[in-house]
């Protein structure tokens, strides 16, 4: 018979989990960073900001029918994606140095999952009870009136938690207050209705009955998060050597013989992964740190020191178990992997704000016509066409003029404007028809190619850019 162990399971079935309710420094600060979360979440869309008449006066608004993203005074064009792309960088190295320091600390308090699930398990604690009520009733079998309602009510109230998360959502991609009203009203494109109703279900079952399950099956993180982490880095584990061996208080008082942990399982009770941290560091655990405020509980009723359950690295319980002094906490934070990922996460951050600050408002690109290359006027002159794209960024309607640069004999025209100038629209990527002549027997007519560069000027405030092309002679 062989002695190894079973195999694991790829899957664990679901075995509901009420965790206990806990007061605490942690606990604290998970409630205000999910009031903080939620409500930026929640009335963002609903913030206004003046960019003018001709503009959109959401402060953020992602509009892709018009391929623009507004962020307060920030508007961001396709050809600027680079932006978000370095947004989305800055996160990742963001989650690296988190982890990197404290470890599954966006687990354990900004993840969206986690956020969710703590309002979730808040609405089932006030409608049914807290961790013992919840079990009796989970336990009982027959379904009268009483669990029926408490079942209907808790259920009524997670879907209407869903569908302001999928109603604010939508919200982000349109004006609210018009989206809102064509929603109660019917007229919403049906888009806007699926995708309320995808996220009213999603939020739905997996804040009510996924929970952990998205943590440990859906979550890449768990198993990425090894490699971001070390034996300096800060996490929430238990003081074996302190703790062991357990025992149970005997009339109040402890064996002198035993550690301080008295197996009262309210670090367990409280876990919303359902798992023991007393067995050291698992894939589960998302570093909540509640197991820390009712252990801390626990030791103040039985006059022991605080700590039992703490955030520690390994490297400092190495130096508690030899008698030694642990490291100071800057010392955890300050070594070189953190250094080197807030060095890159403010490279990229300065990168951003300098590119933000340079960027031009007006910008133009050429693309010129190639079937014909050019055609042969009626005086022997060579004209080619092109499609200018010019680009005004400001709020308003400004005019520009358009020239052209490379040899002094080609002349410029403008299709629908014989003055050289048009005038571009507010915040829009305008599209203009532009002639380029050069007369009979110029070097240009006579050149297969000439390099030349087409320069715009914004009339209002002399801002100029400009394009290199190459305008297409005769070659003879």
């Amino acid at each position: 018979m062989s002695d190894s162990p079973a195999a694991q399971p790829l899957y664990a079935e679901r075995e509901p989990i009420f965790p206990k309710r806990v007061k605490g420094q942690f606990r604290n600060l998970k409630w205000i960073i999910m009031i903080v979360t939620l409500g930026i979440y929640y009335l963002v869309p609903w913030i206004r900001w003046d960019r003018g008449p001709s503009l959109p006066d959401q402060a953020v608004l992602l509009d892709l029918a018009n391929r623009r993203f507004y962020f307060f005074w920030i508007e961001i064009w396709p050809h600027e994606f680079y932006f978000v792309a370095g947004l989305l960088i800055m996160a990742g190295l963001g989650l690296f140095l988190f982890t990197s320091a404290l470890g599954r600390v966006w687990c354990g308090y900004a993840c969206p999952q986690t956020v969710w699930t703590d309002l979730f398990m808040l609405v089932e604690r006030w409608v049914e009870g807290d961790r013992n009520a919840r079990l009796r009733l989970h336990r009982q079998k027959k379904l009268d009136f009483r669990k029926a309602r408490l079942r209907v009510t808790k259920w009524t109230l997670w879907l209407l938690i869903g569908l302001a998360t999928g109603g604010a959502w939508v919200f982000y991609f349109a004006d609210a207050p018009t989206l809102l009203r064509d929603l109660v009203t019917g007229n919403a494109h049906p888009i806007a209705y699926t995708t309320v109703g995808i996220l009213t279900f999603t939020t739905f079952f997996f804040g009510g009955f996924a929970r952990e399950q998205i943590c440990i099956y859906a979550c890449p993180w768990p198993r990425i998060q090894a490699a971001m982490m070390d034996e300096d880095t800060l996490v929430v584990a238990y003081r074996e050597w302190r703790g062991e061996p357990r025992g149970k208080l005997r009339k109040g008082k402890l064996d002198p013989n035993q550690g301080d942990c008295i197996d009262c399982m309210a670090c367990v009770n409280v876990c919303p992964m359902g798992i023991d941290i007393r067995n050291g560091q698992q894939l589960e655990c998302i570093t909540c740190a509640l197991c820390i405020d009712a252990c801390d509980e626990v030791m103040d009723k039985i006059g022991k020191p605080r700590g039992l359950i703490d955030y520690m690295a390994y490297s400092d319980e190495q130096l508690e178990r030899a008698g030694k002094q642990p490291k100071p906490i800057l010392k955890h934070i300050l070594r070189p992997r953190t250094i080197l990922y807030t060095s890159l996460w403010s490279l990229v951050g300065f990168g951003l704000i300098f590119a933000l600050f340079i960027r031009p408002d007006i910008d133009i690109s050429v693309a010129p016509v190639r079937n014909p290359q050019y055609v042969t006027m009626a005086d022997g002159s060579i004209r080619n066409t092109y499609d200018v794209r010019l680009r005004n960024k400001h709020g308003e309607t400004r005019p520009f003029r358009l020239t052209v640069k490379g040899d002094p004999s080609l002349n410029l025209t403008i299709e629908g404007s014989p003055y050289g100038t048009v005038q571009v629209p507010a915040d829009t990527l305008y599209q203009q028809r532009v002639y380029i002549t050069a007369p009979r027997d110029s070097l240009p007519a006579r050149s297969e190619r000439t390099e030349i560069r087409l320069w715009v000027e914004d009339l209002t405030n002399n801002e100029r850019a400009y394009k290199d092309t190459t305008f297409n002679g005769r070659g003879n």
